[in-house]
Protein backbone atom coordinates (compact mmCIF):
# COMPACT_ATOMS: atom_id res chain seq x y z
CA UNK A 1 0.00 0.00 0.00
CA UNK A 2 1.39 3.38 -1.02
CA UNK A 3 0.12 6.46 0.78
CA UNK A 4 0.48 9.55 -1.39
CA UNK A 5 -0.17 12.63 0.65
CA UNK A 6 -3.49 12.00 2.34
CA UNK A 7 -4.67 9.11 0.22
CA UNK A 8 -3.64 5.53 -0.50
CA UNK A 9 -3.19 3.71 -3.78
CA UNK A 10 -2.73 0.01 -4.50
CA UNK A 11 -0.01 -0.74 -7.05
CA UNK A 12 1.02 -4.01 -8.65
CA UNK A 13 3.91 -5.28 -10.74
CA UNK A 14 7.66 -4.81 -10.65
CA UNK A 15 9.67 -1.65 -11.04
CA UNK A 16 12.29 -1.23 -13.73
CA UNK A 17 15.01 1.36 -14.16
CA UNK A 18 13.50 2.22 -17.54
CA UNK A 19 10.32 3.28 -15.78
CA UNK A 20 12.29 5.53 -13.48
CA UNK A 21 14.16 7.17 -16.30
CA UNK A 22 10.98 7.67 -18.28
CA UNK A 23 9.94 10.40 -15.88
CA UNK A 24 12.91 12.60 -16.74
CA UNK A 25 11.09 14.26 -19.61
CA UNK A 26 8.55 15.71 -17.21
CA UNK A 27 11.09 17.70 -15.23
CA UNK A 28 11.62 21.42 -15.81
CA UNK A 29 14.66 22.61 -17.72
CA UNK A 30 16.03 24.46 -14.72
CA UNK A 31 15.97 21.28 -12.67
CA UNK A 32 17.44 19.08 -15.38
CA UNK A 33 20.21 21.59 -15.87
CA UNK A 34 21.44 20.92 -12.37
CA UNK A 35 22.62 17.52 -13.55
CA UNK A 36 25.24 19.26 -15.66
CA UNK A 37 27.00 20.37 -12.49
CA UNK A 38 28.09 16.78 -11.90
CA UNK A 39 31.70 15.83 -12.56
CA UNK A 40 32.19 14.06 -15.88
CA UNK A 41 34.27 10.92 -15.37
CA UNK A 42 34.43 7.31 -16.49
CA UNK A 43 32.10 4.96 -14.66
CA UNK A 44 34.46 3.32 -12.15
CA UNK A 45 31.83 2.65 -9.50
CA UNK A 46 31.50 -0.63 -7.67
CA UNK A 47 28.39 0.41 -5.76
CA UNK A 48 25.31 0.85 -7.87
CA UNK A 49 23.44 1.68 -4.66
CA UNK A 50 24.46 2.59 -1.12
CA UNK A 51 22.20 1.91 1.88
CA UNK A 52 23.11 3.71 5.10
CA UNK A 53 21.31 2.54 8.22
CA UNK A 54 21.64 5.61 10.45
CA UNK A 55 21.43 4.48 14.09
CA UNK A 56 20.55 7.93 15.38
CA UNK A 57 21.24 8.56 19.05
CA UNK A 58 24.44 6.59 19.53
CA UNK A 59 24.27 2.82 20.26
CA UNK A 60 26.47 1.44 23.02
CA UNK A 61 29.47 -0.37 21.61
CA UNK A 62 29.89 -2.46 24.77
CA UNK A 63 26.30 -3.72 24.75
CA UNK A 64 26.33 -4.64 21.07
CA UNK A 65 29.40 -5.58 18.99
CA UNK A 66 32.43 -4.78 21.16
CA UNK A 67 31.60 -6.32 24.54
CA UNK A 68 34.14 -6.41 27.35
CA UNK A 69 33.26 -9.57 29.33
CA UNK A 70 36.42 -9.38 31.44
CA UNK A 71 35.93 -5.77 32.50
CA UNK A 72 34.51 -4.80 35.91
CA UNK A 73 30.72 -5.01 36.27
CA UNK A 74 30.31 -1.22 36.07
CA UNK A 75 31.80 -1.37 32.56
CA UNK A 76 30.80 -4.72 31.06
CA UNK A 77 27.09 -4.40 31.91
CA UNK A 78 24.59 -7.22 32.48
CA UNK A 79 24.59 -8.95 29.10
CA UNK A 80 26.36 -12.20 28.37
CA UNK A 81 28.36 -12.71 25.19
CA UNK A 82 27.88 -15.29 22.43
CA UNK A 83 30.26 -16.65 19.78
CA UNK A 84 29.93 -15.53 16.19
CA UNK A 85 30.80 -17.15 12.86
CA UNK A 86 34.08 -15.17 13.01
CA UNK A 87 36.76 -17.02 14.97
CA UNK A 88 37.54 -15.39 18.30
CA UNK A 89 34.90 -12.64 17.96
CA UNK A 90 31.95 -12.37 20.32
CA UNK A 91 28.85 -10.16 20.34
CA UNK A 92 26.44 -9.65 23.20
CA UNK A 93 23.63 -12.15 23.51
CA UNK A 94 21.20 -9.57 22.09
CA UNK A 95 22.26 -10.18 18.47
CA UNK A 96 21.99 -13.90 17.67
CA UNK A 97 21.00 -13.40 14.02
CA UNK A 98 23.87 -11.05 13.29
CA UNK A 99 26.29 -13.31 15.17
CA UNK A 100 25.22 -16.14 12.86
CA UNK A 101 26.02 -13.92 9.84
CA UNK A 102 29.24 -12.29 11.04
CA UNK A 103 31.11 -14.08 8.27
CA UNK A 104 29.15 -12.01 5.74
CA UNK A 105 29.96 -8.48 6.92
CA UNK A 106 32.86 -6.46 8.29
CA UNK A 107 32.93 -4.78 11.69
CA UNK A 108 34.95 -1.67 12.56
CA UNK A 109 35.44 -1.31 16.33
CA UNK A 110 37.51 1.90 16.32
CA UNK A 111 35.29 4.68 14.99
CA UNK A 112 36.00 8.14 16.39
CA UNK A 113 33.99 11.37 16.23
CA UNK A 114 34.95 14.82 17.53
CA UNK A 115 32.02 16.16 19.54
CA UNK A 116 29.79 14.81 22.30
CA UNK A 117 26.60 16.50 21.12
CA UNK A 118 24.12 14.73 18.85
CA UNK A 119 23.57 17.56 16.38
CA UNK A 120 27.26 18.35 16.04
CA UNK A 121 28.46 14.74 15.92
CA UNK A 122 25.60 13.81 13.59
CA UNK A 123 26.57 16.54 11.15
CA UNK A 124 30.21 15.44 11.20
CA UNK A 125 29.16 11.79 10.98
CA UNK A 126 27.16 12.36 7.79
CA UNK A 127 29.41 14.94 6.09
CA UNK A 128 32.90 14.01 7.29
CA UNK A 129 33.51 17.65 8.16
CA UNK A 130 34.58 18.52 11.70
CA UNK A 131 34.15 22.23 10.94
CA UNK A 132 30.57 21.69 9.77
CA UNK A 133 29.78 19.82 12.96
CA UNK A 134 31.29 22.52 15.15
CA UNK A 135 29.74 25.33 13.09
CA UNK A 136 33.15 26.88 12.43
CA UNK A 137 33.10 26.47 8.65
CA UNK A 138 30.76 26.11 5.66
CA UNK A 139 28.13 23.39 5.93
CA UNK A 140 29.45 20.47 3.90
CA UNK A 141 27.05 18.24 1.93
CA UNK A 142 25.83 14.89 3.21
CA UNK A 143 27.54 11.85 1.71
CA UNK A 144 24.28 11.11 -0.11
CA UNK A 145 24.24 14.60 -1.61
CA UNK A 146 27.76 14.08 -2.94
CA UNK A 147 26.76 10.84 -4.63
CA UNK A 148 23.57 12.44 -5.99
CA UNK A 149 25.45 15.37 -7.49
CA UNK A 150 28.16 13.22 -9.00
CA UNK A 151 25.70 10.79 -10.55
CA UNK A 152 23.81 13.71 -12.04
CA UNK A 153 20.59 11.71 -11.89
CA UNK A 154 18.23 14.58 -11.32
CA UNK A 155 15.40 13.11 -13.38
CA UNK A 156 14.27 11.28 -10.23
CA UNK A 157 15.68 11.32 -6.70
CA UNK A 158 19.20 10.00 -6.42
CA UNK A 159 19.15 10.44 -2.65
CA UNK A 160 16.26 9.10 -0.56
CA UNK A 161 15.82 9.65 3.17
CA UNK A 162 13.55 6.99 4.65
CA UNK A 163 12.13 7.78 8.06
CA UNK A 164 9.71 9.82 10.09
CA UNK A 165 11.41 13.15 9.34
CA UNK A 166 14.69 15.06 9.32
CA UNK A 167 16.96 13.73 12.11
CA UNK A 168 16.90 15.99 15.16
CA UNK A 169 16.77 16.16 18.92
CA UNK A 170 14.29 18.06 21.06
CA UNK A 171 16.46 21.18 20.70
CA UNK A 172 16.58 21.36 16.89
CA UNK A 173 17.40 19.83 13.52
CA UNK A 174 20.66 18.13 12.62
CA UNK A 175 22.22 20.38 9.95
CA UNK A 176 24.17 17.75 8.05
CA UNK A 177 21.15 15.95 6.62
CA UNK A 178 21.28 17.42 3.10
CA UNK A 179 23.00 19.52 0.50
CA UNK A 180 24.58 22.06 2.83
CA UNK A 181 26.05 25.00 0.91
CA UNK A 182 25.09 23.28 -2.36
CA UNK A 183 21.46 24.12 -1.63
CA UNK A 184 18.18 22.28 -1.30
CA UNK A 185 18.41 20.74 -4.75
CA UNK A 186 20.74 18.18 -3.20
CA UNK A 187 18.68 17.54 -0.08
CA UNK A 188 17.32 13.99 0.17
CA UNK A 189 13.86 13.16 -1.10
CA UNK A 190 11.94 12.20 2.06
CA UNK A 191 9.61 9.24 2.40
CA UNK A 192 8.16 7.75 5.58
CA UNK A 193 7.39 4.09 6.16
CA UNK A 194 5.05 2.87 8.87
CA UNK A 195 5.25 -0.43 10.72
CA UNK A 196 2.27 -1.53 8.62
CA UNK A 197 4.31 -0.98 5.44
CA UNK A 198 2.35 2.05 4.27
CA UNK A 199 4.64 4.55 2.56
CA UNK A 200 3.99 8.28 2.74
CA UNK A 201 5.56 10.80 0.34
CA UNK A 202 5.15 14.19 2.05
CA UNK A 203 6.13 16.15 -1.07
CA UNK A 204 3.08 14.88 -2.95
CA UNK A 205 0.87 16.73 -0.48
CA UNK A 206 2.14 19.88 -2.14
CA UNK A 207 0.41 18.99 -5.41
CA UNK A 208 -3.15 20.15 -5.05
CA UNK A 209 -6.16 18.15 -6.08
CA UNK A 210 -4.69 14.65 -6.03
CA UNK A 211 -7.38 12.46 -4.42
CA UNK A 212 -8.30 8.76 -4.55
CA UNK A 213 -11.15 9.55 -6.89
CA UNK A 214 -8.79 11.32 -9.28
CA UNK A 215 -6.41 8.37 -9.35
CA UNK A 216 -9.25 5.91 -9.86
CA UNK A 217 -10.56 7.72 -12.93
CA UNK A 218 -7.94 7.75 -15.68
CA UNK A 219 -9.63 10.52 -17.68
CA UNK A 220 -9.94 12.75 -14.63
CA UNK A 221 -6.36 11.99 -13.66
CA UNK A 222 -5.09 13.02 -17.09
CA UNK A 223 -7.09 16.24 -16.90
CA UNK A 224 -5.75 17.02 -13.44
CA UNK A 225 -2.19 16.27 -14.52
CA UNK A 226 -2.64 18.59 -17.48
CA UNK A 227 -3.79 21.31 -15.08
CA UNK A 228 -0.77 20.61 -12.86
CA UNK A 229 1.50 20.82 -15.90
CA UNK A 230 0.10 24.22 -16.81
CA UNK A 231 0.47 25.38 -13.23
CA UNK A 232 4.06 24.17 -13.16
CA UNK A 233 4.89 26.09 -16.32
CA UNK A 234 3.26 29.23 -14.94
CA UNK A 235 4.88 29.01 -11.51
CA UNK A 236 8.04 27.02 -12.19
CA UNK A 237 10.23 29.45 -10.27
CA UNK A 238 8.09 28.96 -7.14
CA UNK A 239 8.30 25.16 -7.11
CA UNK A 240 11.04 23.68 -4.96
CA UNK A 241 13.11 20.61 -5.80
CA UNK A 242 10.82 18.22 -3.94
CA UNK A 243 7.74 19.50 -5.78
CA UNK A 244 9.49 18.84 -9.09
CA UNK A 245 10.48 15.36 -7.92
CA UNK A 246 6.97 14.67 -6.65
CA UNK A 247 5.57 15.72 -10.02
CA UNK A 248 7.97 13.33 -11.76
CA UNK A 249 6.79 10.46 -9.56
CA UNK A 250 3.18 11.34 -10.18
CA UNK A 251 3.60 11.35 -13.96
CA UNK A 252 5.45 8.02 -13.98
CA UNK A 253 3.11 5.49 -12.32
CA UNK A 254 5.57 2.63 -12.84
CA UNK A 255 8.15 4.50 -10.78
CA UNK A 256 5.86 4.61 -7.78
CA UNK A 257 5.76 0.84 -7.67
CA UNK A 258 9.21 0.77 -6.07
CA UNK A 259 7.56 2.41 -3.07
CA UNK A 260 4.74 -0.12 -2.76
CA UNK A 261 5.58 -2.75 -0.15
CA UNK A 262 2.30 -4.60 -0.73
CA UNK A 263 4.03 -6.22 -3.71
CA UNK A 264 6.26 -8.12 -1.31
CA UNK A 265 5.27 -11.56 -0.05
CA UNK A 266 4.04 -11.91 3.54
CA UNK A 267 7.10 -14.05 4.28
CA UNK A 268 9.44 -11.28 3.16
CA UNK A 269 7.53 -8.66 5.11
CA UNK A 270 7.68 -10.87 8.19
CA UNK A 271 11.40 -11.49 7.80
CA UNK A 272 12.18 -7.78 8.21
CA UNK A 273 9.83 -7.42 11.16
CA UNK A 274 6.64 -5.38 11.39
CA UNK A 275 8.33 -2.27 12.73
CA UNK A 276 8.91 1.10 11.10
CA UNK A 277 12.65 0.43 10.88
CA UNK A 278 12.21 -3.11 9.58
CA UNK A 279 9.80 -2.10 6.84
CA UNK A 280 12.00 0.91 6.00
CA UNK A 281 14.89 -1.50 5.42
CA UNK A 282 12.67 -3.49 3.07
CA UNK A 283 11.79 -0.27 1.24
CA UNK A 284 15.51 0.48 0.96
CA UNK A 285 16.04 -2.88 -0.71
CA UNK A 286 13.32 -2.07 -3.24
CA UNK A 287 14.91 1.29 -3.95
CA UNK A 288 18.30 -0.36 -4.39
CA UNK A 289 16.67 -2.84 -6.75
CA UNK A 290 15.42 0.17 -8.72
CA UNK A 291 19.03 1.47 -8.82
CA UNK A 292 18.55 4.50 -6.60
CA UNK A 293 22.14 5.58 -5.85
CA UNK A 294 21.85 6.49 -2.16
CA UNK A 295 19.29 5.53 0.47
CA UNK A 296 19.60 6.67 4.08
CA UNK A 297 17.32 4.78 6.47
CA UNK A 298 16.92 6.68 9.73
CA UNK A 299 16.35 4.60 12.85
CA UNK A 300 14.31 7.46 14.30
CA UNK A 301 13.66 11.14 13.81
CA UNK A 302 14.51 12.07 17.40
CA UNK A 303 17.62 10.86 19.19
CA UNK A 304 15.80 10.65 22.51
CA UNK A 305 14.79 7.20 23.67
CA UNK A 306 12.11 7.96 26.25
CA UNK A 307 11.04 11.59 25.79
CA UNK A 308 7.29 12.06 25.12
CA UNK A 309 6.38 12.45 21.43
CA UNK A 310 9.76 11.10 20.36
CA UNK A 311 10.33 7.79 18.62
CA UNK A 312 12.77 5.67 20.63
CA UNK A 313 16.18 6.76 19.37
CA UNK A 314 19.41 5.20 20.63
CA UNK A 315 20.05 7.98 23.18
CA UNK A 316 19.66 5.73 26.21
CA UNK A 317 20.71 7.92 29.15
CA UNK A 318 18.02 6.02 31.02
CA UNK A 319 16.60 2.51 30.62
CA UNK A 320 19.55 1.40 28.45
CA UNK A 321 19.48 -2.12 29.85
CA UNK A 322 15.70 -2.36 29.44
CA UNK A 323 15.34 -0.87 25.97
CA UNK A 324 18.17 -2.78 24.32
CA UNK A 325 16.96 -6.34 25.05
CA UNK A 326 13.26 -5.55 24.70
CA UNK A 327 13.18 -3.18 21.74
CA UNK A 328 16.29 -1.82 20.04
CA UNK A 329 18.43 -4.93 19.70
CA UNK A 330 15.69 -7.30 18.44
CA UNK A 331 14.59 -4.76 15.81
CA UNK A 332 18.11 -4.13 14.51
CA UNK A 333 19.15 -7.79 14.70
CA UNK A 334 16.15 -8.87 12.66
CA UNK A 335 16.07 -6.05 10.10
CA UNK A 336 19.79 -5.99 9.32
CA UNK A 337 19.93 -9.77 8.96
CA UNK A 338 16.89 -9.82 6.69
CA UNK A 339 18.33 -7.05 4.52
CA UNK A 340 21.62 -8.89 4.16
CA UNK A 341 19.85 -12.16 3.28
CA UNK A 342 17.48 -10.47 0.85
CA UNK A 343 20.19 -8.60 -1.04
CA UNK A 344 22.30 -11.73 -1.32
CA UNK A 345 19.44 -13.92 -2.49
CA UNK A 346 18.53 -11.38 -5.18
CA UNK A 347 22.10 -11.03 -6.41
CA UNK A 348 22.28 -7.40 -5.30
CA UNK A 349 24.93 -7.55 -2.59
CA UNK A 350 27.88 -7.31 -4.97
CA UNK A 351 26.55 -3.98 -6.27
CA UNK A 352 25.03 -2.61 -3.05
CA UNK A 353 26.99 -1.26 -0.10
CA UNK A 354 25.25 -1.64 3.27
CA UNK A 355 26.60 0.47 6.13
CA UNK A 356 25.20 0.71 9.67
CA UNK A 357 26.47 3.27 12.17
CA UNK A 358 25.46 6.04 14.54
CA UNK A 359 27.08 9.37 15.38
CA UNK A 360 29.01 8.03 18.39
CA UNK A 361 28.99 5.35 21.08
CA UNK A 362 28.20 5.40 24.78
CA UNK A 363 30.24 5.68 27.95
CA UNK A 364 32.04 2.51 29.01
CA UNK A 365 31.21 3.28 32.64
CA UNK A 366 27.59 2.91 33.61
CA UNK A 367 26.06 6.17 34.86
CA UNK A 368 24.07 6.92 38.00
CA UNK A 369 20.82 6.06 36.21
CA UNK A 370 22.06 2.56 35.42
CA UNK A 371 22.55 3.47 31.76
CA UNK A 372 25.21 5.03 29.54
CA UNK A 373 25.92 8.57 28.27
CA UNK A 374 27.53 9.97 25.09
CA UNK A 375 30.99 8.74 24.02
CA UNK A 376 32.48 10.02 20.73
CA UNK A 377 35.98 8.61 21.34
CA UNK A 378 35.14 5.04 20.34
CA UNK A 379 32.20 3.37 18.57
CA UNK A 380 31.41 0.87 15.79
CA UNK A 381 30.28 0.64 12.19
CA UNK A 382 29.20 -2.40 10.13
CA UNK A 383 29.87 -2.82 6.39
CA UNK A 384 28.70 -5.35 3.81
CA UNK A 385 28.67 -5.79 0.05
CA UNK A 386 30.64 -4.29 -2.85
CA UNK A 387 33.80 -6.25 -2.17
CA UNK A 388 33.96 -5.60 1.58
CA UNK A 389 35.89 -8.49 3.15
CA UNK A 390 33.32 -10.68 4.91
CA UNK A 391 34.19 -11.68 8.46
CA UNK A 392 36.73 -8.88 8.87
CA UNK A 393 37.06 -7.17 12.25
CA UNK A 394 39.02 -3.97 11.78
CA UNK A 395 40.64 -2.27 14.75
CA UNK A 396 40.71 -2.96 18.45
CA UNK A 397 39.66 -0.91 21.44
CA UNK A 398 41.31 -0.91 24.84
CA UNK A 399 40.14 -3.29 27.62
CA UNK A 400 37.49 -0.86 28.86
CA UNK A 401 36.26 0.32 25.45
CA UNK A 402 37.34 3.89 26.11
CA UNK A 403 39.64 4.41 23.11
CA UNK A 404 41.03 2.67 20.04
CA UNK A 405 44.40 0.99 20.42
CA UNK A 406 44.77 0.96 16.63
CA UNK A 407 44.25 3.73 14.08
CA UNK A 408 40.92 5.50 14.66
CA UNK A 409 38.49 5.50 11.74
CA UNK A 410 36.92 8.93 11.27
CA UNK A 411 33.71 10.07 9.54
CA UNK A 412 35.81 11.65 6.78
CA UNK A 413 37.33 8.23 6.07
CA UNK A 414 33.84 6.74 5.96
CA UNK A 415 32.80 9.38 3.43
CA UNK A 416 35.90 8.85 1.29
CA UNK A 417 35.22 5.09 1.23
CA UNK A 418 31.59 5.63 0.21
CA UNK A 419 32.72 7.98 -2.54
CA UNK A 420 35.37 5.59 -3.86
CA UNK A 421 32.81 2.80 -4.09
CA UNK A 422 30.43 5.17 -5.86
CA UNK A 423 33.12 5.95 -8.43
CA UNK A 424 34.08 9.35 -6.98
CA UNK A 425 37.85 9.16 -6.75
CA UNK A 426 40.30 11.61 -5.17
CA UNK A 427 40.39 13.85 -8.23
CA UNK A 428 36.61 13.94 -8.54
CA UNK A 429 36.27 14.79 -4.83
CA UNK A 430 38.76 17.61 -5.27
CA UNK A 431 36.77 18.98 -8.20
CA UNK A 432 33.62 18.80 -6.10
CA UNK A 433 35.43 20.38 -3.15
CA UNK A 434 34.52 17.62 -0.69
CA UNK A 435 36.44 15.34 1.66
CA UNK A 436 39.76 16.65 0.45
CA UNK A 437 42.67 14.93 2.14
CA UNK A 438 40.56 12.07 3.52
CA UNK A 439 41.67 8.54 2.71
CA UNK A 440 39.41 5.61 2.02
CA UNK A 441 39.41 2.65 4.42
CA UNK A 442 41.34 0.37 2.09
CA UNK A 443 41.69 -2.25 4.84
CA UNK A 444 38.04 -3.17 4.29
CA UNK A 445 38.79 -4.71 0.90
Amino acid sequence: MLEIGSFKAQLHGRISRRAFLAASASLPLSFAASSRTSVAAPDRRKARSIILLWLWGGPSQLDTFDPKPNAPANIRGPFSTIPTRTTGIRFTELFPRMAARSNRFALIRTMKNFHGGHLEAGTTGLTGSIESGLGTGPLAPNFGSIVAKYRGNSDLPSFFSVGRGTPRDIVGLMKGFGGGTWGKTYDPFPVACAASGEVDIPALKLLDGMTPAVLANRRTLLQRLDRLRQNREAHMDKWDANQHRAYALLTAPEARKALDLSQESPATRDAYGHTAFGQSCLLARRLAEAEVPYIQVNWSQYVEAMTPNCDFGWDTHIFNFDLLPNRHAPILDRAFSALLDDLQQRGLLDSTLVLAMGEFGRTPRINGSASRDHWPRNYFSIWAGCGVRPGLVLGESDPSGDDPTTEPITPAMVGATICELAGIDTQARAELGVLTGARAIHELF
